[in-house]
């Protein structure tokens, strides 16, 4: 498969402003642009046709597609028909438009397709935002995949290669469960809470991960759809919101998550570094804890991821495998909760995921997933049982 480095750059966007009337907060405003991508600054005439979108742009040399009302004229127009078109039907989520991005082919044989636009307003530091956007796998696909997400970025991307295919980057938010989206009707929303690092100004929508790490399912064609079927993942995509929020708002989805009927204890070590330990040692020494099916950091683990990715950087020959552990409940609810499931990998993920946007080489990040195979050496007699649990929970090091 071709994977390519992806820079940032900038790319020219015309984009309207939102209007803000009436006694709506700033909370309440989004702060994308034309959202449901309904203005256009043309006739949208053929496929690929996304700078036809008011504030709309692909970063890649790969367009996406638009889908509009018309009537459908000549072979063209009956291609990028909102109502059936070349890769299926669909109704706009929201508005009369939507629009259609590659998430996943095999082998690559069909470039990957990506949408962007320039924010109404930089993202401020620290504060936390709704970010919701919704999709629709096209008839056409001969497969679902999951690892659909969003990435907010400082600066537009901008590509080197006009036959650069995939943009691998962070995932800032996509579905809680990362589950393979496979319906082929209605509208399926992924939402997320983003904290913003400040000054991000660009929102870009896809699948930002390599097919080795890309799970699939084969998706058949309905037998009234008469589409031609393509080696590929393809959704379609409408109503893009990013919104802010404040200590009384919730985001939508996040509202949804169930409540932890399980352990809520997060167990956390203070490891003790001083001169005569090397860099190894140091590294090895690390460990960070989670709560009950969360792959999300503490303030202490932020703080020991830190101090690893300052060992890397001093040490750029170093490579490190990066072990994530599961406790045996996770495990066993997992089968029948999807939000439990795999544990284990999300929270390396997540560590790599970090990692990374302290500029750190993800290939000298090797992921290890032990799940519950290997219980923490430093459980004792003493500890109860939510105790060891929360000590299972982990992400540990190996220093190479």
């Amino acid at each position: 498969m071709k994977c390519v480095n992806i820079k940032t750059g900038k790319i020219a966007a015309f984009f309207t402003a939102a209007l803000v009337c009436g006694q709506l907060t700033a909370q309440s405003v989004n702060l994308v642009p034309n959202g449901s991508f309904e203005a256009t600054s043309g006739k949208v005439k053929k496929p690929g046709a996304i700078a036809e979108v008011t504030g709309w742009t692909s970063p890649t040399g790969a367009k996406a597609d638009v889908f509009v009302p018309n009537k459908e004229k000549d072979e063209n127009e009956k291609k990028i028909c909102a109502k059936k078109n070349m890769f299926g039907k669909e109704t706009a989520k929201e508005g009369m438009n939507y629009v259609g991005i590659v998430a996943y082919s095999y082998n690559d044989k069909v470039a990957r397709t990506y949408v962007m636009v320039k924010l109404d307003a930089p993202l401020k530091k620290g504060v936390r935002y709704c970010v919701t956007f919704n999709v629709s796998l096209a008839e056409a696909s001969k497969y679902a995949c999951n690892q659909l997400g969003a990435n907010f970025s400082n600066k537009a991307y901008a590509v080197d290669d006009p036959k650069a295919s995939i943009i691998d980057d962070v995932v800032n938010v996509r579905q809680r469960d990362n589950k393979i989206i496979n319906a082929t009707y209605n509208w399926e929303k992924i939402c997320g809470v983003y904290e913003a690092k400040g000054g991000e100004k660009y929102l870009t929508i896809g699948n930002f991960i390599k097919n080795d790490n890309v799970k699939t399912e084969t998706n058949k064609k309905p037998k009234d759809m008469d589409v031609v079927v393509i080696p590929a993942a393809y959704y379609y995509l409408d109503d893009v919101s990013v919104v802010m929020m404040d200590e009384s708002s919730e985001c939508s989805c996040a509202g949804d998550e169930p409540k932890n009927e399980y352990s809520t204890t997060v167990f956390q070590k203070s490891v003790l570094v001083n001169s005569k330990m090397t860099p190894t040692q140091i590294v090895n020494a690390q460990q960070t804890f989670f709560a009950f099916g969360k792959a999300n950091f503490s303030p202490e683990g932020k703080a020991m991821l830190d101090l690893i990715a300052a060992k890397l950087t001093e040490n750029p020959s170093m490579k490190m495998e990066v072990i994530g552990h599961s406790d045996a409940m996770e495990d066993s609810v997992g089968v029948e909760k999807t939000q439990y499931s795999g544990m284990a990998e999300k929270r390396v993920d997540a560590v790599i995921a970090y990692l990374k946007e302290k500029g750190i080489d993800p290939n000298r990040l090797i992921s290890v997933v032990e799940n519950s195979a290997i219980p923490n050496d430093e459980i004792s007699e003493a500890d109860d049982q939510d105790l060891q649990m929360a000590k299972n929970r982990r992400v540990t090091f190996r220093a190479l």
